[in-house]
């Protein structure tokens, strides 16, 4: 135990030295939290939009005071020729472009369907998807006023009434914070921990532990420990973070929360050790690092959702420990559910950290011999 202890106070001096790693365990969090926190909204609103009104009626502006009031269109420009609509578009000044024949009232006021033509920049997905939905909207939501006014109905002949839980305003921060704690552990423990070793071979102290009594498995556990304590160091600076400058709710147990933190916190820095075992140099391991990094954020659902994904790409996600997390953070945070529901994603972690841990140890010891 003493032996391990050494290791320890050793790792920690040399963080204490260590004025980068020092910053990054207490700047990467914060600054990582609030910069894709403002930054990432699924939601678009304030589309610029053009518009051509060729019949400049009451029916036509209640339509686009419509458009206007759900605050997903800003009517920007309006102009009078479809080759204006398109130089806008063309140009990127104006993402949908609202075009209005001439005889639009006199197609509402007859009870015919009245075409709107809505031009859509699709050349950015995100974008043109929120366009197309709201506008859709718009169009069922008007028709259905103008059939209630004509049949006297006192009310839409449907009433479909949809409860979103967990997140019923739809803010993107509720969903996008958890994850990206997630992505700053994952970056901090494998990119981090990828390095010690090969950083200790290249300045010639890690021989000087393999002449010392002490055990692959010691040093290991030394080496783990103090990241460990980091990693839960970041955890809380994101989460208040979190709770202070997005109003993020915590539904769920902070004791288990952290307690299951611990599964992924081990897994990513036994791949990180890993990595360290097999890299000769620090520039190959912060390639691997990178290497696992990226899938991490494009494959694990923390940008895009895992079902929308090829069966072969869903499949091999399921080997990402971030993955899981994704699922645990999100249980705990917005869902407010416990263990019971979660036990599946710990298992993977827990197995994820033997296999990671395992190899490393087996790996160093075989250097030692």
């Amino acid at each position: 135990m003493h032996r391990i202890f050494s290791v320890l106070y050793k790792e920690f001096l040399q963080m204490r030295r260590d004025r980068m790693t020092l910053a990054l365990v207490f700047m990467l969090p914060m600054v990582q939290l609030l910069l894709f926190g403002f930054a990432i909204q699924t939601e678009v609103k304030h589309i610029p939009t053009v518009v051509f009104d060729q019949s400049l009626s009451y029916e036509s502006r209640e339509l686009l005071d419509s458009f206007s009031a759900s605050g997903y269109f800003d009517m920007t420009y309006v102009v009078n020729s479809y080759a204006d609509v398109n130089r806008m578009i063309d140009s990127g000044k104006a993402k949908v472009g609202i075009i209005f024949p001439p005889d639009f009232a006199t197609s509402v006021n007859r009870g015919v369907p009245a075409p709107v033509q809505v031009l859509v920049d699709a050349s950015d997905n995100m974008v043109a998807n929120q366009a197309i939905a709201i506008a859709n909207a718009i169009g069922l939501i008007k028709s259905q006023e103008v059939v209630a006014q004509k049949f006297h109905l006192s009310a839409p002949p449907y009433d479909v009434r949809v409860r979103p839980w967990y997140n019923p305003d739809g803010i993107t921060a509720y969903y996008m914070v958890p994850a990206i704690l997630g992505i700053v552990v994952t970056m901090t423990m494998v990119i981090m921990t990828s390095m010690g070793i090969v950083r200790e071979r290249e300045r010639g102290t890690l021989e000087q532990l393999m002449v010392t009594p002490i055990k692959s498995h010691e040093l290991m556990i030394g080496k783990i420990l103090p990241y460990i304590v980091l990693g839960y160091i970041q955890i809380t600076i994101a989460l208040l973070v979190g709770v202070i400058v997005f109003h993020v709710p915590i539904k769920g147990s902070l004791l288990e929360l952290y307690l299951l933190t611990l599964f992924f916190i081990t897994a990513s820095l036994g791949l990180g050790i890993l990595i360290s075992n097999i890299a000769k140099t620090q520039m190959q391991a912060m390639q691997m690092a990178y290497f696992v990094f990226l899938p991490s954020i494009l494959l694990s659902g923390f940008m895009f959702p895992r079902d929308a994904m090829p069966r072969l790409i869903y499949y091999i996600s399921n080997v990402i420990p971030l993955t899981y997390y994704l699922d645990i953070i999100r249980g705990i945070v917005l869902k407010g559910i416990g263990f019971s529901y979660l036990a599946g994603q710990v298992l993977f972690l827990l197995v994820f950290s033997l296999v990671f841990l395992t190899l490393s140890t087996l790996k160093f010891k075989k250097k030692i011999a």
